[in-house]
């Protein structure tokens, strides 16, 4: 099982990674963040939408708030600096959720109805948060191997990278 400080520590890098990502893609033109490359959403800007969709649909089954997007939300953002601020205020949400977050609900199982068919799913807590994680770093992978091939390069994307992880003795 997956600790709370695990959880607080996907959370910074979470952040960390989609304000690099999310800057990197600023500098590409409109055409280019839509442009269909072939991944599982098209386009760099339709797998942003699809993250910030799953993100905040776990985070509403975490919290018990309602969320009510259509499924997977390729498609929720027209423009790109309102899909930028609304990663921005999922994020400190996100932050938020991790540093309230206590071992027993980790160790609680939830219920839930899945977008996919509507069905009810029970899964154990420490899953969920695990998976929060890692469906957004899988599908940032995507994106940045897709910025790269249009020329833009985010550098270093692994957790070691993330400010305050990695203490260099003197």
């Amino acid at each position: 099982m997956i600790t709370v400080d695990h959880c607080r520590l996907m959370a910074r890098y979470n952040r960390w990674m989609n304000e690099r990502m999310y800057a990197t893609a600023a500098q590409m033109t409109d055409e280019a963040r839509r442009a269909d490359r072939g991944a599982f959403f098209g386009s760099i800007h339709r797998t942003f939408d699809h993250i910030l969709w799953a993100d905040r649909t776990w985070l509403a089954r975490f919290t018990g708030h309602a969320f009510a997007e259509p499924a997977y939300g390729a498609d929720a953002h027209d423009d790109f600096a309102a899909l930028q601020r609304e990663r921005d205020v999922a994020d400190t949400a996100i932050l938020d959720w991790a540093g309230q977050l206590a071992p027993e609900w980790l160790a609680s199982t939830m219920e839930y109805r899945a977008a996919a068919d509507g069905r009810r799913r029970t899964i154990a807590a420490w899953v969920a948060a695990t998976h929060l994680f890692n469906h957004a770093t899988h599908h940032r992978g995507q994106v940045t191997t897709l910025m790269a091939q249009a020329g833009f390069d985010m550098g270093a994307t692994d957790l070691a990278a993330l400010p305050g992880v990695v203490q260099i003795p003197d």
